[in-house]
């Protein structure tokens, strides 16, 4: 089959497609591909390549997924044509989410470090005052967090350590670690 493929060779290859013959369906797939690619950079002109791509992968899963609903005694492509215009709505729906919230910005060719942006907002400076803070914490939630977050235990072996319940010590560490937020922060 030439790459001038008739409605009636795709109408054939469908046909053989439902059948169960995978080479048809496989073939069917490459051939409709260009004609798809096609049909979207006609509708879509303004799409990059990648969008374009991803709208075909989008139409050929499609038609994959209702291959079944296709009627041999209807033409072939009006039912592409429906596939194709619904992936098309999709496309225009996630492409105007996607670029409503998009702010234009001139190119900044320089861009400067600053020491702030790199201080992880849990982690905590001064070792000595952390240790401290978790004096002050009841004996519960302190072994809880010394086994969990400092010793880095499981939550079985901390468990196990202990003699309580792993809800009973995710409770002390909630706990716990909010009562130190309020104690680093007099």
């Amino acid at each position: 089959m030439n790459t001038k493929s008739t409605e009636e060779d795709f109408r054939a290859l469908m046909l053989a497609a439902q059948a169960g013959d995978a080479r048809a369906y496989s073939q069917l797939l490459e051939e409709l591909t260009p004609h798809l690619r096609r049909m979207i950079r006609r509708r879509r002109s303004f799409l990059s390549q990648q969008d374009v791509e991803d709208l075909v992968q989008e139409v050929l899963l499609s038609i994959h997924v209702v291959r079944a609903t296709y009627d041999p005694k209807r033409p072939f492509f009006p039912w592409i044509l429906a596939i194709l215009r619904n992936r098309l709505a999709d496309g225009a729906r996630r492409y105007a989410r996607r670029t409503k919230n998009e702010v234009l910005v001139d190119e900044v060719p320089v861009t400067f470090a600053d020491d702030g942006a790199n201080i992880e907002p849990e982690v905590y400076q001064d070792p000595e005052e952390l240790k401290k803070a978790l004096e002050k914490l009841p004996p519960g939630q302190r072994k809880a967090i010394e086994l969990l977050k400092l010793k880095e235990m499981s939550l079985k072996e901390a468990a196990s350590v202990t003699g309580t319940s792993i809800p009973s010590l995710k409770v002390s560490v909630h706990r716990g670690i909010a009562s130190l937020r309020k104690i680093l922060k007099k």
